[in-house]
């Protein structure tokens, strides 16, 4: 071969590789997330070049300032990610129990004695570090924007605050932070400014994880903390780190579907799926509702039963949801009433707390992110040197522990494959509701073929005690099955956000191109960059 002939034939390889690569590649960049200005963040860094991952970092660092009751620095994380390459993984930065906690037979679900050791700075360090393509600084410019320079509050945030601003006058720090000059709760437009967490995220942007989980700002976390009561110590800070988290896989339509083990509940998530598999659902709307609840309420009995390998390879099993399927079809299921007096707080909370977020770019990579502080304003504790609202992790809200552990929760980011791509990758708020807001919102979509936006519409259930409740405010009124209440015992509950709050990235193959959803629930938002 001469040498102008194997230049020839390189150069035209070059060239059908380039042509490859840019038909690969999608039209567009999306992001779904809780707040507009967590969406326009995540958009921001699109338009800088940045990644999937400088999306949703950017992004969950902006829900840590604008949206405070739901999510903050003080909390933690867990997130599911899909990367061009074909790899996927998972980041597990929940809270974890201090060294030197001791068991106790008190109760408590806020205050200091809830604290334990944040993780989501730790996680989207790891999120950012390992994967993005920005400086952080960049990333982290338009959190320390809005906590610097203010941001307008929003009608839900302001309500969330009010809601629990008798809790916020025992604590010095919370007042400064989250009451204004006068001593009464925002509202509903008012200009936030929080300095005293802005200096934080510039000492994060400048020294990455060391700047919280060391130095100045956790000796401080420190001295409050232990000062009212509190276990922090400055090891348990530094020796904090975020994991790679285990991912767990079923099978549902014919997708792959992917999720996260403890501390996360998506083994629980798979076994719902792939029990509706079996099920070949559903007739009517009314058959819709009840046999969502029927296959949930079996589900949740195994929640106590992910730490034992046995049980989990149970949980997971294809073969054995044909079982149960079977089971709920002959109507041969017996599930024993669990007694909510014995449950965890956060089992059986009516408040619908967490953010969600989910980022996709034009290369293929998907996240998709949940973070939370755990009920309404968290701990309700704010050290008053700092501005952040601390999670609760201890005093049963979320079960027991000793130390070392790291707190579960029903938090399941989620993603479905097709064919080596991501076609849904989807999370949700809201508690308990978290697992059954994901997985109805999946049957919906990828099982009845709604449209991703309708199917974040349509009404939602879940069993309760003795109930079916049915999501049943204005707007999904209509959609609901005439239940017959003598066969049934169903109740309709007329209350938005009740039933989580979903935020979901899908690939149109048709278009070629992401479209996302934002729960309309929620004040929520969905931002696109078109690349072509």
């Amino acid at each position: 071969m001469s040498k102008f002939t194997f230049f020839f034939l390189f150069n035209i390889l070059i060239l059908i590789s380039c042509k490859e690569s840019s038909e690969a590649s999608l039209k567009n960049n999306t992001i779904a997330s809780a707040h507009p200005l967590a969406s326009l963040a995540g958009k921001k860094m699109f338009e800088e070049k940045g990644n999937a991952f400088d999306a949703a970092v950017a992004a969950g660092f902006t829900l840590a300032v604008v949206e405070p009751s739901m999510s903050g620095i003080g909390g933690r994380l867990q997130a599911i990610f899909y990367k061009a390459s074909g790899k996927i993984g998972g980041v597990d930065a929940s809270t974890q129990v201090p060294i030197n906690y001791t068991p106790t037979e008190e109760k408590y679900s806020f205050g200091y004695k809830t604290i334990g050791i944040p993780g989501v700075v730790a996680g989207l360090i790891k999120l950012h570090k390992n994967h993005g393509v920005l400086p952080l600084q960049k990333v982290m410019e338009p959190a320390i924007d809005y906590a610097e320079n203010g941001f307008k509050i929003l009608p839900g945030e302001a309500f969330r605050q009010q809601n629990a601003k008798k809790i916020f006058e025992q604590y010095e720090g919370t007042k400064t932070h989250f009451l204004n000059a006068q001593g009464t709760s925002f509202q509903t437009g008012d200009l936030v400014i929080q300095k005293s967490l802005a200096l934080i995220l510039k000492t994060i942007s400048n020294k990455g994880k060391a700047g919280f989980y060391e130095g100045e700002v956790a000796q401080k976390m420190v001295d409050d903390v232990k000062s009212n009561g509190g276990l922090l110590t400055l090891e348990d800070l530094k020796n904090y780190q975020a994991h790679d988290s285990e991912v767990l896989e079923g099978t549902f339509q014919g997708y792959k579907v992917f999720a996260l083990n403890l501390p996360s509940y998506g083994a629980i998530t798979i076994q719902i799926l792939q029990i509706l598999d079996h099920l070949q659902v559903i007739d009517n709307e009314e058959d819709w509702a009840i046999k969502m609840g029927e296959v949930t309420e079996l589900a949740y009995t195994y929640r106590k039963h992910q730490k034992d390998l046995d049980s989990l390879n149970q949980i997971l099993s294809y073969g054995q949801a044909a079982n149960w399927a079977n089971q709920i079809k002959e109507k041969k299921l017996n599930i024993v009433e669990q007694n909510t007096s014995d449950m965890p707080g956060s089992w059986v909370s009516a408040e619908g707390h967490t953010t969600h977020l989910t980022a996709a770019d034009e290369n293929g990579n998907v996240v998709s992110l949940t973070q939370t502080i755990g009920p309404n304003m968290g701990s309700k504790v704010a050290s008053k040197d700092l501005g952040f609202l601390y999670a609760v992790t201890l005093g049963g809200y979320l079960g027991e522990y000793k130390p070392g552990d790291r707190s579960n929760s029903h938090i399941t980011p989620t993603l479905f494959i097709d064919g080596g791509k991501v076609a849904l990758a989807i999370g949700a708020a809201g508690g308990s509701r978290i697992i059954t807001a994901v997985t109805q919102v999946a049957h919906r979509y990828l099982a009845q073929k709604n449209e991703l936006k309708r199917a974040l519409f349509l009404p939602r259930v879940y069993p309760f005690e003795d109930s079916l409740w049915v999501e049943d405010h204005d707007g999904v009124k209509q959609l609901n099955a005439n239940f017959n209440m003598d066969n049934y015992r169903v109740k309709m509950v007329d209350e938005k956000a009740r039933f989580g709050r979903v935020h979901a990235v899908a690939y149109d193959s048709i278009s070629k191109s992401w479209i996302g959803a934002a729960d309309p629930d929620w004040e929520g938002t969905v931002e696109n960059h078109i690349t072509k």
